[in-house]
């Protein structure tokens, strides 16, 4: 079956034309390029973390669960590009449905709840990896390194434009009759419409999201966690995707 990275319509992507095994036609397949392979983790939450110099700066501790194990190796001669598939958060076999439990076990791989594809340009350094080998944080990232985090934001529900669109609202007294309303959205007779894209009331978060060029400033492997300065996405329990950052000129 084939199984290519998400395809991003509408944004700008690098798009390439993937090869399907004979007797089925090529597909255009749009997805973005990785820096390197990553690590999942958990956000386990955030923390006041003193630097060498004596500086407070906010941090968030992302735990390494159990997990992080290359699951599948992907290449232009078999797939139609080059990536490595990662699995996370171990548990037990009832809680995976049976083909994907199948193909954690072909790979010799215990059943795990997240799978993701770490799509890269460079086949050698997709080579370098093999299924079932377990990733080691503290070999793929090191102390000031920069790293792009992704993951889901926390939802805020149905929100008005004043909290989702930073508007402004109408004065509280003097016989204002227009606090906190959206206001007029239409255009006159012509074009008698609402463009399309206005912003206007609705749900708030729960969307993904990517912090770029975020610093690392500890990789603790005995404690198996990863303290990160600033925040990234989510809520404590969240699970987030650790990558290389991506740096123009130098590695994209």
């Amino acid at each position: 079956a084939f199984t290519a990275a998400k395809v991003f319509r509408g944004h700008a992507a690098r798009s390439s034309v993937v090869a399907r095994p004979a007797g089925r036609t090529s597909v255009r397949v749009q997805a973005r390029y990785q820096a390197g392979v990553g690590l999942f983790g958990t956000k386990a939450g955030m923390m006041s973390y003193f630097t060498e110099d004596g500086l407070c700066v906010p941090a968030t501790v992302l735990a390494l669960e159990e997990g992080n194990i290359v699951t599948m190796v992907k290449t232009d001669e078999t797939d139609g590009y080059n990536a490595v598939q990662v699995g996370y958060k171990v548990v037990p076999e009832r809680k995976v449905k049976k083909p994907e439990l199948g193909h954690l076990k072909k790979a010799s791989c215990p059943p795990m709840r997240h799978l993701r594809e770490f799509r890269l340009k460079d086949k050698n350094v997709v080579s370098t990896f093999q299924p079932g080998q377990q990733l080691d944080a503290s070999a793929m990232f090191k102390e000031g390194e920069d790293v792009d985090i992704a993951g889901t934001t926390i939802g805020k529900g149905f929100q008005g434009t004043i909290k989702r669109w930073h508007h402004k609202r109408g004065m509280m007294t003097h016989g204002s009759k227009s606090h906190r309303e959206h206001g007029s959205i239409g255009s006159a007779t012509t074009p008698s419409r609402v463009f399309p894209g206005l912003k206007m009331a609705g749900q708030m978060g729960n969307v993904r999201a990517t912090v770029k060029k975020l610093t690392v400033l500890k990789v603790d492997s005995a404690r198996k966690a990863i303290v990160i300065k600033g925040t990234v996405p989510g809520k404590a329990g969240s699970i987030v995707e650790i990558m290389p950052a991506k740096i123009v000129g130098k590695n994209c």
